[in-house]
């Protein structure tokens, strides 16, 4: 496995896809199941999160704790990744977070923004870039584009489910960025489906077509 490749094993993760996976899987229940897996990411990705020391008052005496200094922004790759941007926030309830509207076009064979809002200052801040899937890589590779655009910082993909080749494309074109998965070895098929994967994650979600 890759350096840039972090792939998370937990029973409860294991047990959790099994009902993602599951095409009678409603979409409430897809929502929640989401929010929880988003969780096993958001910790693993924050690991090496700044802390600075500082004192507090218990219900004792005086404790010495640690505390976050420098909060990632999270940001959303829509609409999938909207799935994920709620327990982010609940995680890292400090944190700001932006959108980023972007899609491929299979007619012209490219991808197409439509939406890009982020906060103010976000130079040299590590980004936590979120969508469940990871297929052709063509969206996350743009998405990356965008953000070196504003010089942000480290820049850690958040992804439930890849494949090898777009795991290979995003890295092709960004070397630098982590990848945080709970499934690695997906097949893609000739519609650029992850497969067994779990259909189309936004229809999913949001109980569209």
């Amino acid at each position: 496995m890759s350096k840039k490749l972090i792939q998370i094993e937990h029973p409860l993760i294991e047990h959790k896809l099994a009902f993602l996976r599951d095409k009678n899987t409603g979409s409430a229940e897809f929502r929640n199941i989401i929010r929880e897996l988003t969780k096993f990411l958001g910790f693993e990705a924050t690991r090496d999160i700044e802390l600075e020391d500082c004192t507090v008052e218990s219900p004792l005496s005086k404790a010495n704790v640690r505390k976050v200094t420098r909060p990632p922004v999270i940001v959303s790759i829509m609409r999938a990744g909207n799935g994920m941007l709620e327990s982010m926030l609940e995680v890292l309830p400090f944190s700001q977070s932006g959108h980023i509207g972007i899609y491929r076009d299979k007619f012209i064979n490219n991808t197409v923004e439509y939406y890009f809002k982020l906060p103010t200052d976000v130079k040299d801040k590590t980004i936590l870039l979120l969508d469940p899937l990871l297929a052709t890589g063509d969206t996350a590779v743009a998405s990356i584009d965008r953000l070196k655009q504003y010089e942000v910082g480290k820049i850690k993909l958040l992804t439930m489910l890849t494949c090898p080749s777009g795991v290979k494309r995003v890295h092709e074109f960004h070397p630098d960025v982590d990848i945080y998965t709970l499934k690695g070895n997906e097949e893609i098929n000739d519609k650029g489906y992850l497969v067994p994967g779990i259909g189309d994650a936004g229809d999913r979600l949001f109980g569209t077509k």
